[in-house]
């Protein structure tokens, strides 16, 4: 069962089941398929070499819109958070006019910088300017190259840790769009039904273990995946971790916000 992963703390609960070998006791082979941009994970589920993928609402309506029938299977804890360089001296949404954003288009970031726009109605443009891969994008942040950007975590910590500036968090809209998704048609074998029934197990287990211990007792493993320093993981916000589907308000929005765009 191989799942496309993303070097970001949403994939904790699966790097946790994988390199503590809860896959393997409980009998399901899963592969993780690691990539540094959604980009790369749409493809891998488009072209079938992954059969899921942590991935956002977004996204994934836009890969349904052109023929991928998707299984909504888990929503995770994710959330973006939009960060001025701190050079620019801008402390507000508004003061983004004439500025760019980095973001990646048709995600959950493209929608976020819509609703940060629509909040604020800026004088002059915000230019949209997309940097898929999410090491590269928090580089230009930290190399002084980009306005503003939207990072999850750990990537959102190390921005702070840097002191550049929080204008927006998609927590304070209550707007939930993080998931994991399963390509429907390479899931309708009994085996296929077996495997992603174990993956779930797998999955809740280790959402139980990390809310026990915490995250930061995993700092071998968020270093390994996520590529971040034991300061990064210090600061880390104590993250929760549990089992459930997306809400069909999250999913609606995601919908037509595609459908608008």
């Amino acid at each position: 069962l191989k799942i496309a992963v993303m070097p970001t703390m949403d994939g904790l609960p699966i790097f946790l089941a994988y390199e503590h070998h809860y896959f393997d006791t409980l009998g399901v082979d899963v592969r993780l398929l690691r990539y540094k941009a959604q980009m790369d994970c749409d493809t891998a589920l488009l072209g079938g070499s992954a059969e899921g993928s942590v991935t956002d609402l977004v996204r994934a309506e836009r890969l349904q819109q052109k023929g991928l029938v998707l299984d909504y299977t888990i929503a995770t804890n994710t959330y973006w958070q939009l960060y001025a360089n701190r050079m620019a001296r801008i402390t507000s949404i508004a003061q983004l006019s004439d500025k760019m954003v980095a973001m990646t288009r048709y995600s959950a970031t493209d929608m976020l910088t819509s609703i940060a726009v629509d909040s604020v109605h800026p004088k002059y443009d915000i230019y949209r300017i997309q940097i898929n891969d999410i090491n590269i994008r928090l580089a230009m942040l930290l190399n002084n190259e980009m306005d503003a950007m939207w990072l999850p975590e750990p990537q959102a910590t190390v921005a702070r840790l840097h002191g550049h500036q929080l204008l927006m968090s998609s927590e304070d809209k209550n707007i939930h769009l993080g998931i994991i998704a399963f390509r429907q048609k390479g899931m309708l074998t009994q085996h296929r039904k077996r495997q992603l029934k174990l993956f779930i197990q797998a999955y809740k287990q280790a959402c139980d273990s990390i809310n026990h211990y915490g995250v930061k007792h995993y700092a071998i493993l968020i270093k390994k995946y996520c590529g971040v320093n034991d300061a990064t993981i210090k600061a880390l916000p104590n993250l929760s971790y549990t089992f459930k589907i997306p809400k069909s308000i999250d999913i609606i929005q995601a919908r037509n916000w595609n459908r608008n765009h």
